[in-house]
């Protein structure tokens, strides 16, 4: 269809989807080529354009990086000790979001820049679909906390991340409320093969919902999927006693972690006999 067949808010909608903070020429060429278009390409939309692309250029130097055509092309965005704000990050959801070559995304921010909410902004920017080549994704020292872990789940129960493999949330202030928000969403991903959950506060309770062991006669269904493929998990250093490692042992012996290779429970708070339980459990299932 032409495009001056469609309605000028029809056109409005093509021009911002083919709005690109990190290339904006691209929205500019095709205007070129088309009066319609072009007509929607006022001086204030452009003015926009230039300033957002702004935004994102200094964020990519913030990053580390040369310009806005690395970001475009980097197989790994390593934002390791970069300084980065909650607004950093908020901007970062967006320039991402529809990138198709980062396989992996690190974030690691000892300085607190972050924030409480960093990570929470970040992720509430990750749309449908977002991130479609991530693989691996890390946080580290930077608080995610009930409302991070609410906002992380969202994401990926809307489709971000469909080819995670690999989650780090180290170190990241997640408790048991958090990780019961979590779960159910990680327990929907289906590629998910390592999770590393080293140095945070949740225990039994958080732990449960994440191996979810079969439910009472009477109860609602568990989510679907399940952590049919993981092979490392790692608890170290958090406060998972005794009755969580019997939810972990039961998990086992009733085959619901069929590839689990490596586990680590060095610095939990549960006694020496439990973690062994665990471990035999897991033995007796390989």
């Amino acid at each position: 269809m032409a495009l001056s067949k469609l309605s000028g808010d029809e056109q409005g909608i093509i021009l911002d989807q083919l709005r690109n903070t990190l290339e904006p020429r691209l929205a500019m060429y095709f205007s070129s080529a088309s009066t319609e278009l072009r007509a929607h390409l006022t001086p204030a939309v452009r003015q926009q354009f230039k300033a957002d692309h702004e935004v994102a250029a200094a964020l990519c130097v913030k990053m580390g990086m040369r310009s806005c055509k690395e970001l475009r092309e980097a197989t790994t965005v390593d934002c390791h000790e970069k300084g980065l704000s909650a607004g950093d990050l908020a901007t970062l959801s967006t320039l991402v979001s529809a990138l198709p070559a980062p396989e992996t995304l690190i974030l690691r921010e000892t300085s607190g820049a972050a924030g409480p909410d960093g990570v929470q902004r970040l992720a509430e920017g990750l749309v449908a679909g977002a991130l479609p080549a991530v693989t691996h994704l890390n946080i580290y020292d930077m608080h995610v906390g009930d409302a991070g872990a609410w906002a992380l789940a969202a994401a990926l129960d809307r489709g971000a991340l469909p080819r995670l493999e690999i989650l780090a949330l180290v170190n990241a202030g997640i408790g048991d409320a958090a990780l019961v928000a979590l779960a159910p969403a990680l327990r929907r991903r289906p590629a998910l093969e390592y999770l590393y959950l080293w140095n945070n506060p949740f225990g039994d309770k958080g732990l449960a919902a994440l191996v979810a062991p079969p439910p009472a006669a009477g109860t609602p269904p568990l989510p679907t999927g399940g952590l049919k493929k993981l092979q490392d998990l790692d608890l170290e250093g958090t406060q998972v006693s005794d009755a969580g490692c019997a939810a972990l042992a039961a998990a086992l012996d009733n085959g619901l972690l069929p590839a689990l290779k490596v586990l680590r429970l060095n610095g939990i708070a549960a006694s020496d006999a439990a973690k062994a339980a665990v471990y035999e459990a897991r033995a007796n299932w390989m």
